[in-house]
């Protein structure tokens, strides 16, 4: 087959179940329902991580968030660190990075892997900040919900928006082939905000009731909602902000079609692999919160909406094999014939994305937190709206401690450095609602889960390059004439 092109459309902080094709009721997402429909759906794949840059180093790596510190979100990945864009560019491919991310490359990271980035259409600055804006005074019981609303005027030229219609254009002029073009968007991470007329596309009386608290769950939980004052929400406000957040996800939806159109309007869909996917999820609701937590470990933060199609690809296929993320970047590189040069933990689902029914993973594992040591390496205390989350990440560093979480088929199983241990029925239970790690009749299942992730920690712990140093300087050995 000839190398396909590459499309890498990426939401940020995009729930699965805010999606039609991967079970929401009331969602509206026709583009994203369409490519599944001719492609690969992954039911049952997860993020490594539940904040941006270390889930999107690890993708981009094959790593799993600890095997090089990439924890924080200001490791990131290194012009010198081996990642997916850059193994393809080596391998002939032109890449395009459509749009601007801050969370991704360290300095110098994006033209190293890069042909270009950046925009063609630049985005506007007051369209920015007003996605931005204080919307509610102190005390106001949304004032710390990371909710704004409906966006009056046009249609915004913002950083998303601008990101599109860059590589709508770059696909009009026509990209060198075989190409990658990457596309990340914001949406829908908070704030909870969007214009017409996406704000009023999804009635609020059907949008789906946020999860309870829950028994057993981390004590992060309770301060977080105790801080932010979301205990004072009602049913309606969170109807309000959920039917927000499905406005933003059609938006992308909309975005994301429009991709698709230029694709076949410069004639190379039937040649191109569109890999869609996020970075993590959202709380919207859950346990009474909003956001994310760098230890939160929970289904709605962790489950990718991972969609693969184009050649190459099965059409119509549901795969339920336990998937990580970073099983991306084997995969793309053998549909693209790039050779990867890097020790990584991830595997190919090329098998999997082919239709074919064999076993690929038996658990999934993802992880969290800081030691107490590292306190200052922490999220930086941020103005508002994070203003009360990362001052608490600071002034009590024991609620993100370190944390792991090894999901199978039938449990998932939690250990927080500090905390007790948790456990879930992930067939009874898919909030993951009841924590019963304490109940003597799972005491078994939490020894052997407990075992799997003192082996995964052990056998990842770090990789070794492939590349043998030589053992002494080639002066030397040529002053001593060897």
């Amino acid at each position: 087959m000839t190398r396909p092109n590459i499309v890498l459309f990426m939401a940020d902080q995009l729930r699965a179940d805010a999606l039609g094709c991967f079970g929401s009721p009331v969602a509206r997402t026709p583009a994203f329902d369409a490519l599944a429909a001719r492609g690969v759906r992954c039911t049952d794949a997860w993020s490594q991580h539940s904040v941006c840059a270390p889930s999107r180093v690890s993708i981009m790596t094959g790593w799993y968030p600890h095997v090089h510190g990439h924890r924080t979100l200001d490791n990131l990945l290194k012009p010198w660190e081996p990642n997916l864009l850059a193994l393809l560019r080596s391998a002939g491919y032109y890449v395009a990075w459509s749009g601007i991310r801050g969370d991704t490359f360290a300095p110098g990271g994006t033209a190293a892997s890069t042909d270009f980035f950046g925009f063609v259409v630049k985005p506007s600055l007051e369209a920015v900040a007003a996605a931005h804006r204080q919307e509610f005074s102190p005390g106001h019981r949304l004032r710390h919900a990371h909710y704004l609303g409906r966006l009056d005027g046009d249609e915004p030229l913002d950083l998303d928006e601008a990101a599109v219609q860059t590589a709508i254009q770059l696909l009009e002029r026509g990209l060198p082939e075989p190409f990658v073009l990457v596309l990340t968007l914001f949406a829908p991470h908070p704030p909870f905000a969007v214009p017409e007329p996406w704000y009023s596309l999804h009635d609020r009386a059907a949008m789906p009731a946020p999860g309870p608290p829950g028994s057993g769950k981390p004590r992060f939980m309770a301060a977080l909602r105790e801080c932010s004052g979301l205990d004072a929400l009602s049913a309606d406000d969170w109807a309000e902000i959920t039917a927000t957040y499905y406005g933003m996800v059609s938006r992308v939806d909309d975005q994301l079609g429009r991709v698709l159109g230029a694709l076949g309007r410069a004639g190379v869909t039937e040649r191109t692999v569109v890999c869609f996917h996020s970075d993590h999820g959202e709380y919207l609701g859950d346990y009474g919160l909003v956001e994310k937590w760098p230890s939160g470990l929970d289904d709605c933060l962790l489950r990718n909406p991972l969609v693969i199609a184009g050649p190459g690809v099965a059409e119509a296929h549901v795969s339920t094999a336990l998937v990580e993320m970073v099983d991306l970047l084997p995969t793309l590189c053998e549909l693209a014939g790039a050779e990867v040069g890097h020790a990584h933990f991830g595997r190919s689902l090329l098998p999997a994305s082919q239709g074919v029914d064999v076993p690929h993973r038996d658990a999934t594992f993802s992880e969290g937190g800081f030691r107490m040591d590292e306190e200052p390496q922490d999220e930086l205390v941020a103005g508002y709206p994070y203003d009360l989350k990362t001052t608490l990440l600071h002034e009590r560093p024991e609620l993100v401690g370190r944390s792991v979480a090894v999901r199978t088929t039938e449990w998932t199983y939690v250990y927080r450095s500090g905390e007790g241990e948790e456990l879930y029925d992930r067939r009874a239970d898919a909030g993951e609602l009841a924590n019963v790690a304490g109940f003597p009749e799972h005491a078994a299942t939490v020894a052997a889960l407990r075992g799997r992730v003192l082996d995964w920690l052990v056998n990842t712990s770090d990789v070794v390059p492939q590349a043998r140093d030589p053992r002494m300087e080639p002066a030397l050995t040529e002053q001593m004439g060897f």
